[in-house]
């Protein structure tokens, strides 16, 4: 328990925002992401691929697949300029390569990320020209033995990428037959049986496609024993009444859920763009730089990847590949469950921009959504060491435009993404549930072995405001005032002065609160933070990470005066 000083100071406090609506969120048409050269390319050819993925559509492996490749390589080649300055100066572990440099030259980073980037989606993508995307993202660069030395390691950590992409498996063209029993994933009207072998891809980290496989549904290992089960039946009957288009159980805010998260049609950013969006909003909250950046993106492209291969290989490489709600509430085939009752006329609230209720065109167990949002969830957490983030999320689907959502830290988020499945009228709760725990325990093996922090453990002296120290808790700001804080860091003795040493700082991880860039001053870290008018006797906090992958936490609370 923090302990918490008292002031003669009137003490008060705010609450916070749980909820709230915006303007509409456009979607952004197939042009070159920005119109000048960007400050921070790795968010800037992020953007790019997301505008890919409304292009091309499709289902969520390949867009998945496709982010890690491209995050995974552009992380290798960040890694590698900056490891061009000292082994200190790394990000990390590689992924799949390091690029030396050339004697005497010191690449340019930003170079080096562009043609990473460039260079693996055109590979992914042939038919597509992202040629402006690049000159937009070389045009305040000037010729020279750097931007020359950036480019060969850009190209260099791509072709590592498609080299080892090759013959993974993608594309999928492989073929499924309906099932002909009851319990046994068909058509739903939807389309073809989406991607039948994605989950025999090679992995992204994983040591075997099955290593974080769920268990079955309920523990059935056949259908007819699932179907004849309680849980079952328990499962059937609250998506049936919670997930139906005219449902009168769901409350307003369940559904508008339920919308928020979907993104299931072409011309939406789709679930791996809605989640590479979040990562840019709370990245940009913490002020991440270029190298958190790289390392944050391809975590989370990492553990994306190999969560859709986790949910597919579940879909249909086990012994139940298990019909959506909507064929179980319709079929008329005997179940012997008496507790199930058939209704022919149940829609799920699931629908395009005609109206047409659908169900996504694959088995239901285990749900993608769930495991995806599980995935990047802990892959945030894994970088920020803590779940509590605040962040105000967005979405493009056509029934939420302008629906703008808040949450308290990456696991809610999660949670609530898993559950709006069922409010969807397209997924049991088991579904949601064995998603979030493969997710889950996918992002920790993900962030426990792979892209960690290469340098020592930096020792912190702690914060201080001017010759004051404060540990972990500053009792006294005020509200619409401004601190000035400095920090020492030390590495095995020896004082770090490098400014890329801290890689990110935010303000109660609140999106455009008061926390300036960090200088050095006297070989000193420096940071102004402004508390805001919610900075009362409850408290936020200064975080500050680390390149070693740490983070210091300093909680404020303030008179509001």
């Amino acid at each position: 328990m923090r302990r918490l000083y008292m002031s003669p100071r009137r003490w008060s406090a705010t609450a916070l925002t749980a909820l709230t609506v915006g303007t509409a969120i456009a979607v952004v048409p197939t042009a070159p992401a920005h119109a000048a050269g960007p400050t921070d390319h790795v968010l800037y050819w992020n953007d790019v691929l997301i505008r890919t993925f409304r292009q091309v559509g499709g289902s969520p492996g390949p867009l998945a697949r496709a982010g890690a490749m491209v995050h995974g390589a552009i992380y290798d080649a960040a890694n590698s300029a900056l490891c061009a300055d000292g082994a200190d100066r790394c990000i990390g572990q590689p992924y799949r390569t390091k690029v030396a440099p050339t004697a005497g030259v010191r690449p340019d980073l930003a170079t080096a990320i562009d043609y990473a980037a460039y260079d693996t989606l055109r590979s992914i993508w042939p038919s597509i020209n992202f040629a402006a995307d690049l000159s937009t993202a070389q045009q305040d660069i000037p010729s020279s033995s750097a931007r020359t030395d950036g480019q060969r390691m850009g190209s260099a950590s791509a072709q590592a990428m498609i080299s080892f992409r090759a013959n993974d498996g993608s594309p999928d063209t492989s073929t499924y037959a309906d099932g002909t029993v009851a319990g046994q994933w068909r058509r739903t009207g939807s389309g073809e049986p989406a991607d039948p072998s994605w989950g025999l891809l090679r992995p992204f980290a994983m040591t075997s496609n099955t290593q974080f496989r769920p268990g079955p549904p309920a523990g059935y290992t056949s259908y007819a024993q699932l179907l004849a089960s309680k849980a079952y039946a328990d499962q059937v009957n609250e998506v049936k009444s919670f997930g139906a288009v005219n449902s009168t159980t769901r409350t307003a805010d369940q559904t508008q859920a339920a919308w928020f998260w979907a993104n299931d049609l072409n011309g939406t950013y789709k679930p791996p763009g809605q989640l590479f969006t979040h990562t840019q909003i709370v990245a940009k909250s913490a002020k991440l730089t270029q190298a958190g950046n790289a390392r944050l993106f391809a975590l989370v492209g990492l553990a994306m990847g190999d969560a859709a291969i986790v949910a597919w290989d579940t879909k249909y490489q086990t012994s139940i590949d298990l019909w959506r709600p909507e064929s179980a509430i319709h079929e008329p085939q005997d179940d012997n469950n008496v507790d199930t009752k058939p209704d022919a006329t149940w829609k799920p609230l699931s629908a395009d921009t005609n109206g047409v209720n659908f169900s996504p065109p694959f088995p239901s167990y285990t749900s993608g959504h769930a495991t995806f949002a599980a995935a990047w969830a802990g892959a945030m957490k894994g970088f920020f060491s803590t779940d509590a983030f605040r962040f105000v999320g967005t979405t493009e689907d056509p029934h939420a435009s302008g629906v703008l959502r808040s949450f308290t830290g990456f696991s809610a988020a999660a949670t609530e993404n898993a559950r709006s499945r069922v409010y969807l009228g397209v997924h049991y709760q088991f579904d949601a549930d064995a998603g979030m725990s493969s997710g889950s325990a996918l992002a920790n093996h993900v962030t426990g072995n792979f892209l960690r922090p290469a340098v020592p453990a930096y020792a912190f002296d702690g914060f201080y405001e001017g010759q004051v120290k404060y540990d972990s808790s500053y009792p006294d700001g005020v509200a619409g005032g401004s601190m000035t804080l400095t920090f020492g860091l030390s590495a095995n003795g020896t004082p770090v002065t490098d400014l890329n040493a801290v890689v990110g700082v935010s303000w109660n991880g609140q999106p455009g609160a008061g926390s300036g860039a960090v200088s050095v001053v006297n070989g000193r870290y420096q940071v102004t933070i402004l508390p805001g008018k919610a900075c009362g006797l409850r408290g936020q906090t200064l975080s500050v990470l680390l390149r070693d992958g740490s983070s210091r936490n300093l909680f404020v609370t303030c008179t509001v005066v």
